[in-house]
């Protein structure tokens, strides 16, 4: 393993890139502000830049996911004497975080500066287990921010908007400038404010995920020919949808209504 690992050097197969500017570690920290007795999890700590505001707060608990070995060991030398702190050297699109919050027995509130080049995969995993988090305070790439807070007709708007819609509503609260990272990234970054949601938007029909997805397969696809063999134009139209618009246009409540008129192959959703 090279020297410059070792010491906590970015990995490029992990998509490091390490905040490193104080001004907008801190307002992350102030839009998070934890209160007494919380559980957070922080997703991919690198260097542990947040991690320590974090602890500096009165929070009751805070496990840290680093898949990075070698920032494991740094992070477990720094800190692993405070009785609330955790570190999982595991990969997040793998970790248990229902089992997470059993053990810690009350609702997370996962904070992260998400690697872009896993950042919808990760998003989709962590609404698996939506029931047992509170919010979500992430860092991505600005397009993919801009996606998750579209609305119907906007050029955004996409899978990613539709599919978080029925579990979070989506805060866009500030752009950070490649100048905040090492090594800069080539693009700029966002952080946005998932609040989880009482209960769904909607009740979630079990074709949602595959009504979805055909859909935006092929964006420029009016609905009539990108759900060919799941829906018939006759469907659609009795869900108040014009069969010949483009899927750009439709709010996630009627693509629901869409979808509930599907009956799925056994074993599909």
């Amino acid at each position: 393993m090279p020297q410059a690992s070792r010491h906590g050097r970015p990995r490029k197969r992990f998509g490091q890139h390490f905040l490193h500017d104080p001004a907008v570690i801190e307002r992350i920290a102030a839009a998070i502000a934890p209160r007494s007795g919380e559980a957070l999890v922080e997703i991919g700590p690198g260097r542990g830049a947040l991690t320590r505001l974090l602890l500096e707060s009165d929070c009751g608990s805070l496990d840290a996911i680093e898949i990075d070995r070698d920032l494991a060991a740094l992070l477990r030398g720094q800190w692993g004497a405070e009785e609330r702190f955790r570190l999982h050297n595991a990969d997040a699109l793998r970790f248990d975080f229902r089992a997470l919050a059993r053990e810690r027995g009350r609702p997370l509130r996962i904070v992260g500066n998400l690697p872009y080049n896993i950042s919808t995969p990760l998003l989709f995993h962590l609404l698996e287990s939506v029931g047992e988090i509170r919010d979500l305070h992430v860092m991505l790439q600005r397009e993919v921010i801009a996606r998750m807070a579209a609305r119907p007709g906007d050029s955004a708007y996409g899978r990613l908007t539709v599919m978080l819609s029925p579990w979070v509503e989506v805060e866009r609260l500030f752009d950070v400038g490649p100048g905040a990272f090492q090594p800069p990234p080539k693009v700029w970054s966002a952080v946005a404010r998932l609040t989880v949601r009482a209960g769904p938007a909607f009740p979630v029909s079990s074709a949602f995920q595959a009504v979805v997805a055909a859909a935006f397969a092929h964006r420029r696809k009016t609905l009539r020919n990108a759900l060919r063999g799941l829906a018939t134009p006759e469907q659609i139209e009795r869900c108040g949808v014009d069969p010949g618009t483009r899927p750009e246009t439709v709010s996630p409540a009627l693509f629901n209504a869409i979808a509930g008129t599907v009956k799925l192959p056994s074993g599909a959703g």
